[in-house]
């Protein structure tokens, strides 16, 4: 068992937002009924919460750099008009074949490689194991989770549906939640089987 603090790493397209495809406008942004509230509830369970995106409308150049952090200070305030707040977001703007050659990277930091937790762990003190679990809607999400060595939970917004048909084994998934609303319920009676996180 690692050191640090359990906690909730949450894709955001298709789990905490509508999946667009490409996000690239911050008039597009809306948050899936009930995120907000989801996100509170699972901050009050003892897990800090850290989005983890992969972003290559970057790297593709539909989207520039400062352009994704207007998205993303949208992001944190309707979540703070719900009181919800993120302990930290990180996203990986690489793509390996990007029309722009600044950002063709094969980096460790797109899923399904860890590289973004791995980060958040060190720089946030959060704990890389089983008591950690990442929220998804792609099989790279739940891959992700497993080179990481945390749990994983599906939902079934976003691309959820066509995973959760395709899902030939439930090794580290802890459940298939119909949206991040529920999992704030998953967690709470997951957890008590784990030390370290607050029922």
């Amino acid at each position: 068992m690692s050191v640090g603090t359990p906690a909730v790493f949450l894709d955001r397209d298709g789990v905490l937002v509508d999946e667009l495809g490409y996000l690239t406008r911050v008039a597009d942004l809306r948050l899936f009924p009930g995120a907000g509230a989801a996100v509170r509830r699972i901050h009050a369970l003892g897990y800090p919460v850290v989005v983890v995106t992969n972003q290559s409308a970057v790297a593709r150049g539909m989207v520039s750099p400062a352009g994704l952090e207007e998205i993303h200070a949208e992001l944190r305030a309707q979540l703070g008009r719900e009181d919800a707040r993120l302990a930290g977001l990180y996203m990986c703007p690489h793509h390996p074949e990007a029309p722009l050659p600044e950002w063709r990277q094969d980096c460790d930091c797109r899923k399904p490689r860890p590289g973004m937790l791995v980060r958040a762990a060190r720089e946030l003190g959060l704990a890389l194991d089983e008591r950690s679990v990442l929220v998804g809607d792609q099989h790279t999400d739940l891959e992700c989770a497993r080179r990481a060595g945390i749990s994983a939970l599906l939902v079934r917004t976003g691309k959820g549906q066509d995973t959760a048909r395709t899902l030939s084994e439930r090794g580290g998934v802890i459940g298939i939640c119909d949206s991040v609303a529920d999992v704030p319920d998953v967690l709470r009676a997951w957890a008590g089987r784990h030390s370290g996180v607050m029922t």
